[in-house]
This record gives C-alpha cells, sequence and structure tokens, in this order.
C-alpha cells in the first residue's frame, strides 16, 4: 500500500504510507473474527470427521515426546545445538556489518560466480538465515525455487532484455512495468495465480468429496447403530481423548455473538481506516467469510494446505473491480485481502491447535483463550517489529534492498491488474502470462497424475515464481542449505532428521536476533567502518584510466 512500492506500480496516485496506529487498529478490528467463526465446528471437524491436520498431528506427537525420559534427553540435545549454531550466526552477522559501510558493499554483495552473472543476480550473500530455510524446506522446494531462477534470470530475462526497442521503449528504467520489469512481475503473478488456482479447485473437490463420504459414513454409522449393541468404535484413549476435548464446551451463541459483535465493531471501524473500503464491501466479505474459513480450515484437515493466500487474491479481485479505478479500487482490493487472509487463516491455525489439542488431552477452553490472548499480543508485538524494519531501511520492499519483500510489489500489481486491466503491460508479456498460467496448472496436473515416485522429482511451480521476480541469490544460498542436509542424511540419516532442524533454527534464529542491534545501529546512524565493493569491468577501467593518468 506504501508510496514506496506505489512508485513502482501503473497505480502509483493510490497508496497509503504504513502508521504504527492504524497498522494495529486494523489488526485488533480484524484478527479475532477467524477464531470465533469455526469454533461450533471443532468437534465436527476433529471428532466426527476424525480429520488429520498432518502439522497439528505431528506437533502433538512431538510435544507428547518429549514427556518421555528418552524425548526428554533428545531435547536437551536438541536445545544445546540451537544454542550454539544462534550464537555463530549472531556473530557471523555481526562480523558482516563492519563490511557494510555503504551501498551495495559487503559480504552479501559478493560476486562469487563473476561480475556478469552477479549483474543477473547469480551470487551467493552468505546468508544465514537462507541456508536454514533451505535446510528446513523439503529438496525439492529448494530445487525448484533454483529452477525458476535459472530459467528467468539466466535465460528468459536477458533474452528479452535484447528486445528493447521493440517490445518496450529504450528510455524506460529498469523499474518500470511498462518494460523488462513488467515480464517480471506479470509473469511471476501468472504462475502464482495458476498454482494457487488449480490447487483451490483440488482442495475444494477433496473437501466437498470428503464432506459427502464423511456425511454418509456418519449416517450409515448412525443407522447401525440404531440396530445393534455393538462396541463403539473409539479405543480406550479416544475415548479419554473425546471425553476431555468435550469437557469444556465454548457455547455456539459465545461464538456466534463474537463474530457479530466484532464484525459489526469491525464494519464501522475500518472505512475510517480505508476510506476507499466501503462498508458494504465490509458486510459482503463477512457473510461470505465463515464459508471460505470452514472450507479453508477442512481443506487443511484433509491436505495440511492453507490457501489463505488465494483467498486472498479472490478478495482482491472482487471487491478491487467492484470499487473501481476511480475509487481507490487498488488500496480497497489490498485492504480486503487482508480482511480475507486474516479470517481464513486464522480460522485453520485454530483448527490445527485444537488438533493438537485433542491429542494431548489439552483443554480446548484454555486452548481457545491463549489463541484470544496471542493474537492479542500479535496485535501489538507484529506492528512493532514491521515499524522498526520500516524506519531502519529506507529500501525495505525494494528489490535492490536487504529485505526486498517480493510479495509487496506482487499482491499491489495483482491489485492493479484488478482494477486497471492489462493495457499497460509491455508487447507479448500477456501472451507469456497465458503460456506460463497455463504451464502452471499442466505441471500440477502431471504432478498429480503420474505415480509418486516420479512426481516428487517435478518442480512445484509456486516456488519456481518468487525468483522470476526476485532473483535467483537466495535460491543459491536454500540451495546450499539443502545439500548440507542430504550430505548430513547420507552420512547420518538419524541423527540428522533429529538434529537438522535444531540447526537451522539456530541459524534463522541468530541472522533475526542480530537485525535488532543492526537495526537500532542504524537507527542511530552508526556507519559500519569498512566498505568492501566489487565494481564492474567498466568502472574498474574508469578507474584504472583515471589513476593512470
Amino acid at each position: 500500500m506504501s508510496e514506496r512500492i506505489a512508485h513502482r506500480s501503473s497505480g502509483s496516485k493510490d497508496f497509503k504510507d504504513p502508521s504504527l496506529g492504524w497498522i494495529i487498529g486494523f489488526l485488533f478490528v480484524v484478527s479475532f473474527l477467524g477464531l470465533f467463526s469455526v469454533v461450533p465446528l471443532r468437534k465436527i471437524m476433529v471428532v466426527d470427521f476424525k480429520l488429520t491436520y498432518p502439522s497439528g498431528t505431528a506437533t502433538a506427537h512431538l510435544i507428547n515426546s518429549f514427556h518421555t525420559p528418552r524425548g526428554a534427553a533428545l531435547a536437551k540435545k536438541q536445545v544445546r545445538l540451537l544454542g550454539r549454531f544462534f550464537s555463530l550466526s549472531f556473530l557471523w552477522g555481526f562480523f558482516q556489518w563492519f563490511f557494510q559501510a555503504a551501498d551495495g558493499c559487503g559480504f552479501a554483495h559478493f560476486p562469487t560466480f563473476g561480475l556478469q552473472a552477479r549483474a543477473n543476480r547469480f551470487y551467493f550473500d552468505f546468508s544465514a538465515t537462507y541456508i536454514g530455510v533451505g535446510m528446513i524446506c523439503p529438496h525439492i522446494i529448494n530445487v525448484s525455487v533454483l529452477v525458476g531462477g535459472i530459467i528467468s534470470w539466466g535465460i528468459m530475462w536477458p533474452l528479452i532484455e535484447n528486445k528493447k526497442g521493440q517490445w518496450f521503449s529504450e528510455k524506460l528504467s529498469s523499474d518500470d512495468l511498462s518494460g523488462l520489469e513488467g515480464y517480471k512481475v506479470f509473469i511471476a503473478i501468472a504462475i502464482i495465480l495458476g498454482d494457487g488456482l488449480y490447487n483451490f479447485f483440488k482442495v475444494l473437490t477433496r473437501t466437498l468429496s470428503g464432506l459427502f463420504s464423511q456425511l454418509q459414513h456418519k449416517r450409515e454409522a448412525e443407522d447401525f447403530s440404531l440396530g445393534s449393541s455393538s462396541r463403539s468404535e473409539f479405543s480406550y484413549d479416544d475415548e479419554r481423548r473425546k471425553q476431555l476435548f468435550l469437557k469444556d464446551q465454548i457455547p455456539i451463541w459465545f461464538a456466534i455473538g463474537g463474530y457479530v459483535v466484532i464484525a459489526a465493531v469491525s464494519i464501522n471501524t475500518l472505512p475510517h481506516i480505508f476510506p476507499q473500503l466501503k462498508w458494504y464491501y465490509i458486510l459482503v466479505i463477512y457473510i461470505f467469510a465463515p464459508i471460505l474459513a470452514f472450507c479453508n480450515a477442512y481443506g487443511c484437515g484433509l491436505t495440511d494446505w492453507s490457501l489463505a493466500s488465494t483467498y486472498g487474491k479472490l478478495a482482491i479481485f472482487t471487491i478491487g473491480a467492484w470499487a473501481g479505478p476511480l475509487h481507490g479500487g487498488v488500496i480497497a482490493g489490498l485492504a480486503a485481502c487482508g480482511v480475507m487472509m486474516n479470517i481464513v487463516s486464522t480460522a485453520s491455525d485454530l483448527m490445527q491447535d485444537f488438533k493438537t489439542g485433542y491429542l494431548t488431552l489439552a483443554s480446548p477452553r484454555s486452548m481457545f483463550v491463549s489463541q484470544v490472548v496471542g493474537t492479542t499480543m500479535g496485535c501489538i508485538i507484529s506492528p512493532c517489529v514491521f515499524w522498526l524494519f520500516y524506519k531502519a531501511f529506507d529500501d525495505l520492499g525494494l528489490r535492490t534492498g536487504q529485505y526486498p519483500a517480493p510479495n509487496a510489489v506482487l499482491f499491489r500489481n495483482m491489485s492493479v491488474l484488478g482494477v486497471e486491466g492489462l493495457s499497460s503491460l509491455p508487447k507479448n508479456c500477456l501472451t507469456f502470462c497465458y503460456v506460463f498460467f497455463a504451464t502452471a496448472i499442466l505441471v500440477n496436473l502431471i504432478k498429480d497424475l503420474i505415480p509418486k515416485k516420479w512426481a516428487r522429482f517435478i518442480p512445484l511451480p509456486m516456488a519456481m515464481a518468487l525468483p522470476f521476480y526476485l532473483g535467483p541469490y537466495f535460491a543459491i544460498d536454500m540451495s546450499l542449505g539443502s545439500l548440507i542436509l542430504f550430505v548430513w542424511q547420507k552420512l547420518n540419516k538419524t541423527k540428522a532428521d533429529a538434529f537438522g532442524p535444531a540447526v537451522a533454527s539456530g541459524l534463522i534464529c541468530g541472522d533475526g536476533i542480530w537485525m535488532l542491534p543492526y537495526s537500532i545501529l542504524a537507527l542511530a546512524e552508526v556507519k559500519p567502518p569498512i566498505c568492501m565493493k566489487f565494481l564492474s569491468r567498466a568502472t574498474n577501467a574508469r578507474v584504472d584510466k583515471f589513476l593512470g593518468s
């Protein structure tokens, strides 16, 4: 929404700069709706339908394992290893700071594969965070990101740039959406939309099929129980879990009443924060949101996928087109996206946690209260952390900055696309978008149709899309992390599986915590003492000529 990002978009006049006050207010009036929307369905989802919620189940098994002597001993070793790599990552970030006295210098800009490759964003930036992320992500994710970077920055963009003067004007700046930037942004959006829509309809189909099957099974079970006095199909453990799970009931009237009250407050408050977002837009969102929240929570229970961003994109295009370009459609669409994503995301997260609570014999009422407390804390802490970054880094959100935030540009341009149409795209860009949109659907279809032993080698379109805009440099870091884990698994799979996540978490957390003193130093205008900068060949030649003369 910010002016900083708007200047990189064709809808540059429609913006709203971040402010700590309105961000906190926005989160408070929209973040609790998802919690109330699915509370009445917890028994149906967890007990009646027995949805797996793989992440919630895995978390429960992990928690239960800690309460065994062997699990406690393993946890101590994991925490110890996490602490070591946390310290190492923090100190590495501190060491790198000394060489960043000016823009474009330091280890993060080291031309690992040469200056020409560096110009096309092929370099290793020595990021402990991305190495840790690569160790956590599945190997196919890291390979997909790297393949996407090679296809785009290694092949496509150099070829399209040679068409400068034919497909787009030579006078356009490098970040103008009517030039090369337009291909980068909108082709990435096409891949994301193709992948998102395919998975949306796939999960929706599985949701409806599973729901019908569950209802049919439940009806048959009820008919059977009426005609016989057979033993319960539940084991003793299941009966115990069910008893405790249903003991602390959350009244339905409380859930519905809470949703209605918060929705009423939100409808009256949001138009003051975003004048472009009319009250009747919000009312329509809140009428359909519980249905979409149920679909997302149910689909997440079946597949472990939360499609919150897909529902957010649906809100972007629907509300943005409804508002139109003359009535702030870009901001209206983005604000509606934030509202919708909050509701459907928190709904699936809460149901995941209910599954964890069911398996660990935790009280659902205490879990709901904890979610409310945690959400309240998040509504304050998250904006403050964002505000610290926003004030400390003037290039936050810019592709050349340390924190490019690629989704900021991509989501804004989705909103622009929904409001203003396709007229501003450069030549042949729309054709490329159609091709990559269809390719994303086709790749997913092939992946689902062929045997799993071969499907696991096919790259994921969604993961391939990000480097199309951002560049492959982070993919190189992630691939290195994946390679480290792969070699470790070959040498000792048991230790790699047990301690790999701890090492990765230490690398990520240490680098992340370093950003706090880094931000404080930046705000205090304390400059590093050294600049380690690598110049282009042309610049080096001019320097040599100057020194020689």
